[in-house]
């Protein structure tokens, strides 16, 4: 039993599993790849989230709470270049782990990677309802109030949860449904789709950043940092800053670690190398262009949302369209809204895009029914049936659970992951120092292990609660692995020749051949760099897709 929770997959093995009747389609460029890494990062976290951080948590310091947060990211993000680069398939960061620490480790990073997806989304949904609500109360339309937001919410000065009236957040169900459907329908529709988006949302950030600063009062930014320019607890025990009332760690680190929120999505790129058309060249590109063009504009967007309204009078639910309407400029509240309407519903539509193909790898793996999360549709070419269990989902949870605790708890499930992938980077370059890599990571170890500290120090400065929801959480897919995924498990089926044939050793670890580079990624003279086998998605494939 212990070597089937150790036993790694070799990229050779994960490259070929591409070819066959799940295989996905080729058809996103560098352009598209990174319009998703915008789409799913720009949206809840710079139009709703930057209001209850700064509110709560870190005041005009916001902007640095943002460069801590995406220093994090970029140290992830290499990590993360490096490893699609080299294995351009479906399942992100689920999927790197398999390769380098053994199922047991893919399985808990794959289940972690639904909050981050799925339990992300529903944050989303949530935040896509209050600007809806915002802006068609513009033109004096009110849905009724049992029907406005989940009937809980989180009270951060008692941490209990307290009642809203109502009985379920309407619009949040019905924009997940709205985005399954055109989830369901292909991936290329959804590309364009979210391109369309991401126009409008980024001419819009740009429009808050430019018609704000006209409106900026330098008097706002102080103090600059109410609550310290630290904030650093160790599971909720605040160790260095202020302590909020129900004892919630306060300052820099802490805004830091409740807007990293704001930040997911480059990683969901990862999940779409399966579909890049160069994913070797195009996914790196996609995934760091994302990243360093949104951390400018939040910067921006921050330091121009604090300048214009005092910290502690933001408007927690659609901050950005309320400081505009509050310094006079109701008209722009209309663009706002509508472009944090368009924004959000890109976010909303990447993260549902991502969860099924971290799914579809998993059933691929035997871990998860592969009847149901592995079927590709015959004619859209997308895994519809794990889609639609998706929306259903997303639509639950973003009906009925409050904003704060979704937020908090997708926080923490992706910080695990970025711990996970920056891990295996370091293993990955010890146990495969010949497997090609299109494209390196700079700078290992140091990256890496700035990746691991950085993210680990946002993780401890979450609450307390939020350790045990994530400890609940895994405990429930430890569980569900337990008793369906360890006795369906593909690798457990493997008999050892065929384990050995692949580089594997019966326990687990990479076996000693003659060979190399026992995964069979290592560069031959006149390749390129990479590999020609017809299952990467190489020249050898353009044929067929014409």
């Amino acid at each position: 039993m212990a070597h089937q929770f150790f036993a790694k997959k070799p990229l050779s093995l994960l490259l070929k599993e591409m070819a066959g009747e799940h295989r996905l389609r080729r058809v996103l460029g560098p352009i598209q790849l990174s319009s998703l890494g915008v789409g799913a990062i720009i949206g809840t976290g710079i139009f709703v989230l930057t209001g209850i951080a700064a509110h709560d948590r870190t005041g005009p310091a916001l902007m640095l709470s943002f460069v801590v947060a995406g220093t994090a990211c970029i140290f992830a993000a290499l990590c993360y270049a490096e490893f699609a680069s080299m294995a351009p398939v479906a399942g992100s960061a689920y999927t790197y782990a398999y390769a380098t620490l053994g199922e047991l480790f893919a399985w808990i990073i794959g289940w972690d990677l639904v909050l981050e997806y799925a339990v992300g989304a529903s944050t989303v949904a949530h935040g896509w309802s209050h600007y809806f609500q915002d802006f068609i109360g513009i033109f004096g339309l009110k849905l009724p109030h049992i029907l406005t937001n989940a009937p809980f919410d989180y009270d951060i000065a008692t941490g209990m949860l307290v009642s809203t009236g109502t009985v379920l957040d309407l619009p949040a169900v019905a924009i997940a449904a709205i985005v399954t459907v055109i989830l369901v329908k292909g991936i290329k529709e959804s590309a364009s789709f979210n391109a369309g988006m991401v126009i409008v949302k980024v001419a819009i950030v740009l429009f808050v950043i430019v018609v704000g600063a006209f409106y900026i009062n330098p008097d706002n930014w102080h103090p600059f940092a109410p609550y310290g320019m630290t904030g650093i607890s160790f599971f909720g025990t605040t160790l260095a800053g202020q302590t909020g009332p129900s004892g919630e760690p306060l300052g820099v680190l802490a805004g830091a670690a409740i807007i990293f929120f704001a930040y997911i999505g480059f990683d969901s790129v990862s999940t779409h190398a399966e579909e890049a058309r160069n994913p070797q060249r195009d996914v790196p590109i996609g995934i760091i262009t994302s990243l360093v063009l949104c951390t400018v504009l939040y910067i921006a967007v921050s330091a121009v949302l604090t300048g214009m309204v005092p910290y502690n009078q933001i408007d927690i639910n659609a901050p950005v369209s309320k400081a505009f309407e509050r310094v006079g400029l109701p008209w722009a509240q209309f663009l706002i809204s509508l472009g944090a309407i368009a924004g959000i519903t890109s976010v909303l539509l990447v993260m549902m895009l991502s969860q099924p193909r971290v799914l579809l790898a998993m059933a691929r793996d035997g871990l998860v029914p592969s009847g149901f999360f592995g079927a590709v549709h015959p004619r859209f070419c997308t895994p519809w049936k794990s889609t639609i269990l998706t929306g259903i989902f997303v639509a639950l949870l973003g009906g009925f659970l409050p904003l704060r605790i979704l937020a908090e708890l997708v926080n923490i499930g992706t910080l695990l992951a970025f711990v996970i992938v920056c891990a295996a980077v370091l293993i990955m370059r010890r146990t495969h120092p010949d497997a090609a890599r299109p494209f390196r990571a700079p700078l290992v170890p140091l990256v890496p292990i700035l990746g691991i500290g950085i993210c680990l120090l946002l993780m401890f400065s979450l609450p307390a609660e939020n350790w045990l929801r994530l400890f609940i959480w895994l405990a429930i897919g430890l569980g569900i692995y337990f008793l369906y995924g360890r006795k369906h498990s593909v690798m457990a089926r493997y008999t050892a020749h065929e384990i050995a044939k692949h580089g594997v050793s019966p326990a687990g670890s990479l076996a000693t051949n003659t060979r190399k580079d026992p995964v069979g990624t290592s560069k031959k003279k006149g390749s390129g760099g990479t590999s020609r086998r017809k299952d990467q998605g190489g020249s050898s494939n353009k044929k067929k897709r014409r």
